[in-house]
């Protein structure tokens, strides 16, 4: 296994639009692998392949407070089953900024797991706020995407400035 690097925000590849995985197969199998990796190490709940510049539609989770229930999505999809709810969201793309964010209450997932077998399962309250998030992420849309343009403008360019900041110290 090993750790991959994240593509932090305003990165113009975290744009980008995922292609479904059309064969699962060690390839994807070594990818989940170090993407949980990486989820852990960061540490974080979620991540999607685009946040590591794979741009496949897999995606791993884990809610668990002793981290130990991981959960591998592979061509996730959800239809919004009813209810509303806010969050207060971060994101390892855009490290350190947390936002409020409206999403779907309850969600119907269809996915396909790390051994290529399809599976549905309704979810609500946290796991269904990191499913949106990571699927957002698959279709190249970002948290800060759900926020006001002046806000996301802030957080830009306070990354942008750190971004900086921080390749000039390793001169």
């Amino acid at each position: 296994m090993a750790l991959l690097d994240i593509l932090e925000f305003p990165d113009p590849k975290l744009r980008t639009k995922a292609k479904p995985v059309t064969d699962v197969n060690d390839g994807i199998r070594k990818l989940v692998d170090d993407m949980l990796e990486t989820m852990y190490d960061a540490p974080g709940i979620g991540l999607a392949a685009t946040q590591v510049d794979v741009h496949k539609r897999v995606v791993v989770i884990d809610i668990s407070e002793e981290k130990d229930q991981p959960l591998v999505l592979i061509n996730p999809e959800f239809t919004p089953i009813d209810g509303e709810q806010e969050y207060d969201e971060g994101c390892l793309s855009v490290p350190g900024y947390y936002e409020t964010v409206t999403r779907v209450e309850r969600i119907r997932l269809k996915a396909t797991d790390r051994d290529g077998n399809p599976f549905e399962m309704d979810c609500n309250e946290l796991l269904s706020i990191c499913i949106q998030h990571e699927i957002d992420h698959l279709d190249g849309i970002l948290f800060v995407d759900h926020i006001s343009k002046l806000k996301r403008e802030r957080i830009k360019a306070k990354l942008v400035k750190a971004h900086k900041a921080a390749a000039k110290a390793r001169r």
